[in-house]
């Protein structure tokens, strides 16, 4: 028994310790050597060897590593600007525009063959309506060479003259502010009732006293009109195209001879 136990000893030690085997096992680690490196360098693609420097910090090691997994690009100049120095080469003022003439309907068919003339039509407008319209402008800062506002039959229809008298004030004086020429286009001569051909009779008549006392030009349309019912519409308010005519030169007129 003993001698099948030696026997059986020195047939493991030549099994096991065969030159070919320790070679082998030798290859086998080079392999398994070769691939883990392989392995490494596919799942860590730095192009810069990785730098650790150790700095110890009580307990904590730092470890400065490099970026890996970016690409190098180019540097590509930036054009800066500033943004804000448009405003500062804008100048405070806007520059002075062309004529306005803003009124009712009435003015819905005048043409101005005077160059540059903006002709506003607010359809029913009264006084405090083309004031607020004219503040709309005024808060923009344009300014205009002259400045022609259509007294109408609007404003009469309230039967409140006094208050009348402080809303058309009001906006000459905003106008004024707007521009250095400022003219009052004074009402038609309606065929409509009494009353308002008497409230609007009574209005021209302080429109062309008012006005010159305040530098204010006045058109009277009510001399150029008056007894001419052909000049006006069948409703008696809204001029004709032979009315409207007529009433572009007087406006024409007034603003050639401001220039």
């Amino acid at each position: 028994m003993q001698g099948d136990s030696q026997a059986d000893g020195e047939d493991f030690r030549t099994r096991y310790t065969h030159p070919n085997l320790i070679e082998d096992c030798k290859s086998a680690r080079a392999l398994d050597t070769a691939l883990d490196a392989i392995s490494l360098e596919n799942t860590v693609h730095c192009s810069v060897p990785a730098e650790v420097e150790p700095v110890e910090q009580g307990n904590w090691v730092t470890v400065s590593r490099c970026s890996c997994g970016t690409k190098h690009r180019s540097s590509v100049p930036i054009t800066t600007s500033n943004r804000f120095s448009p405003l500062s080469e804008t100048p405070t003022e806007n520059p002075v525009e062309s004529a306005l003439v803003i009124c009712d309907s009435i003015t819905r068919n005048v043409k101005i063959e005077t160059p540059a003339t903006i002709v506003t039509c607010l359809s029913g407008a009264r006084a405090l309506d083309i004031k607020a319209n004219l503040k709309v402008l005024t808060n923009a800062n344009r300014k205009f060479s002259k400045i022609i506002i259509h007294v109408g039959t609007d404003d009469v229809r309230l039967r409140q003259s006094e208050i009348t008298k402080i809303n058309i004030k009001e906006v000459f004086e905003l106008a004024s502010t707007m521009s250095g020429s400022v003219i009052c286009s004074g009402p038609l001569p309606v065929r409509r009732s009494d009353e308002m051909v008497s409230r609007l009779s009574s209005l021209n008549v302080w429109l062309s006293k008012w006005c010159p006392q305040n530098n204010i030009e006045f058109i009277d349309n009510w001399k150029s009109f008056w007894g001419r019912p052909d000049l006006l519409k069948r409703d008696g308010i809204h001029p004709s195209w032979d009315g409207a005519a007529l009433l572009s030169r007087n406006m024409a007129h007034s603003l050639r001879d401001k220039t």
